[in-house]
């Protein structure tokens, strides 16, 4: 198997992870803190999948700081194909929380102009939140399309 920049068990790969994990992290603390969140459907989904990708993400990093500190290799074909199913979940549940809360938040401030009419609505931590996520999803986008090559490269 090919020894990819952000494949598993290298540091380029566990600060992807951790990247992924901070984010996520981000995205929910902003949408928590933000008053009204819990009245949209399309802000518990990003939630909910940001809590996915954060215990998904944190899981893997702590596998590849083990690996890394051991020196293991954990470059199999079994456990990387394991990594690109979970990261294509777990890339696909992002996208759709990102890009559902993304709709809101242009109805919320653009369409139906809420923000400027209502004194105390939280649209900057809604619209930092669905940034973070999209943050999210392009770290998990990209350790799917290496983990990809690398399980395709055997």
């Amino acid at each position: 198997m090919k020894h990819l920049l952000g494949g598993p068990g290298t540091v380029s790969g566990c600060l992807l992870r951790i990247g992924q994990c901070a984010f996520g992290a981000a995205s929910i603390g902003l949408m928590v803190t933000a008053f009204g969140f819990s009245t949209y459907t399309a802000f518990c989904y990003l939630i909910a999948s940001m809590g996915l990708q954060v215990l998904w993400s944190l899981g893997l990093a702590c596998l590849d700081i083990y690996a890394l500190r051991k020196k293991r290799d954990l470059q199999n074909p079994i456990l990387v194909s394991l990594f690109v199913v979970g990261d294509w979940v777990t890339s696909t549940l992002s996208l759709a929380a990102a890009c559902s809360s993304a709709g809101i938040v242009v109805l919320y401030t653009r369409d139906l102009d809420l923000c400027a009419t209502r004194k105390g609505n939280p649209c900057n931590r809604y619209q930092i939140s669905v940034a973070m996520a999209f943050i999210t999803w392009f770290f998990t986008a990209m350790s799917s399309h290496v983990m990809f090559w690398i399980l395709a490269s055997d």
